[in-house]
């Protein structure tokens, strides 16, 4: 029985493993859906399937899409600002 992982049971014999199986692993989507309950394979509008195009994991691609985006917005998308609250009951009077 293999496990999410594509791992399978532990290995009996004393072979290594080859470079593939060493470096199978969870795809995002599986490591968000089990660690943050992040549903990334469904629509959240219509509960269909979505499909992953693209993966982005170079750190110098990431900061350039994302100074990209800031320089668009000039503001934190809604999603990532802090709620709003009134001060604490000490501080009103």
């Amino acid at each position: 029985m293999d496990t999410p992982a594509r791992r399978g049971p532990r290995r009996r014999s004393g072979s290594p493993r080859t470079a593939a199986e060493r470096h199978a692993a969870m795809t995002w989507a599986q490591r968000l859906k089990r660690v943050f309950q992040i549903d990334i394979d469904t629509c959240t509008r219509c509960g269909g399937t979505v499909g992953i195009i693209a993966s982005f994991e170079d750190p110098t691609v990431i900061k350039h899409i994302l100074a990209h985006l800031d320089q668009q917005s000039g503001q934190p998308p809604p999603a990532f600002t802090p709620p709003v609250r009134a001060p604490p009951p000490e501080l009103t009077h």
